[in-house]
């Protein structure tokens, strides 16, 4: 079974029923999930903005996280040694947030899936930028 890191980007965007929530959830369809247990912070934290910027659909936003942090989905959470984090962080420029996210996918020898470009540069330190 093919073992996947997906951040919270790519998870706050099935979670929520972002315009690309079905392609990342067919990307994801059949992984073994993986997510350091950060994740659960950063899904709350959207969750907030969301509320706030949208109180009328408040219950539904709260529901929605609880199923995705509750539902029995597969999702292995699994946290990297602090200080291979720190030091990957300090290598690639990324945030410790971001760091561990690419640290575990390294550890666990799965395929990192972000929205986030930075994060994904980081993947490929040689690939050209345009």
């Amino acid at each position: 079974m093919r073992r996947v890191v997906a951040d919270a980007s790519v998870v706050a965007a099935v979670c929520f029923g972002e315009p690309d929530a079905d392609a990342w959830g067919e990307r994801l369809d059949g992984a073994a999930l993986f997510a350091p247990t950060l994740l659960q912070y950063e899904l709350q934290s959207v969750a907030r903005k969301k509320c706030t910027r949208h109180p009328d659909r408040a219950p539904a936003i709260v529901r929605a996280l609880a199923l995705a942090l509750h539902r029995s989905q597969g999702l292995v959470f699994l946290d990297p040694d602090p200080t291979d984090v720190v030091l990957l962080a300090a290598a690639t420029g990324l945030t410790t947030y971001d760091a561990s996210y690419l640290c575990l996918a390294g550890m666990l020898d799965a395929d990192l899936m972000t929205r986030d470009a930075r994060l994904a540069a980081a993947l490929d330190p040689y690939a050209e930028r345009g």
